[in-house]
């Protein structure tokens, strides 16, 4: 895959992935050795991705990709860290993709916990465990507010949510957006059909 991609491009193409993996038809392209080495001096993604770490959750299998194609960060829950903006910040001004996916997806244990600590029922012991799911929190708040109440609800919230503030805290990104050179797409994984949905998007055409 080579570069200039466009936005909406960059997004149908991981569309047309996920369509295969939904039906096992796969492709299974650029996952070999001569892609190995080929990636060996520079890489040149067409897209950048963050979502939850969630084991069930592997993006370059649910879109049908290889090595070299996504750029991808990824903690539980999808709560957007420093750590996580520099990296999304790194794919678009340095690697130049044209799209950030952010990939939340249904049944998320990060968004469980969100509802459990809103309740005052979190028993995890660990400090950054409470932190991680405490960023959450809020959001099971808001969807409170106007009567939501299911972790559906809550999970397309967070993912409408992550997007904004994205775009809200890295200048990088939000110039990008702003000057047609990136989209972001907010998307819904469900696990039991292995289908990708969108929720939210910005500068693309989907």
């Amino acid at each position: 895959m080579n570069q200039p991609w466009t936005t909406d491009q960059a997004w149908q193409l991981l569309l047309t992935g996920n369509k295969n993996f939904v039906s096992g038809d796969l492709s299974h392209e650029h996952q070999d050795a001569a892609k190995r080495q080929e990636l060996v001096a520079e890489q040149t993604p067409f897209a950048a991705l963050f979502g939850c770490s969630d084991s069930r959750l592997a993006a370059e299998m649910i879109f049908d990709v290889g090595l070299g194609d996504l750029f991808v960060v990824r903690n539980a829950g999808q709560v957007i860290a420093e750590t996580i903006l520099g990296s999304l910040e790194f794919a678009v001004e340095v690697l130049k993709v044209p799209l950030i996916v952010i990939l939340g997806h249904d049944q998320c244990g990060a968004i469980t916990a969100g509802v459990a600590a809103q309740k005052g029922s979190v028993k995890f012991e660990g400090e950054f465990i409470h932190n991680l799911v405490n960023r959450i929190t809020p959001t099971i708040e808001q969807g409170l507010s106007v009567g939501e109440t299911t972790i559906e609800e809550f999970t397309r919230r967070h993912i409408k949510e992550t997007v904004s503030e994205l775009v809200q805290r890295s200048e990088i990104i939000r110039d990008a957006v702003k000057a047609g050179r990136l989209g972001i797409v907010g998307a819904e994984y469900k696990l039991g059909i292995g289908e990708v949905r969108l929720v939210e998007s910005l500068g693309i055409k989907a």
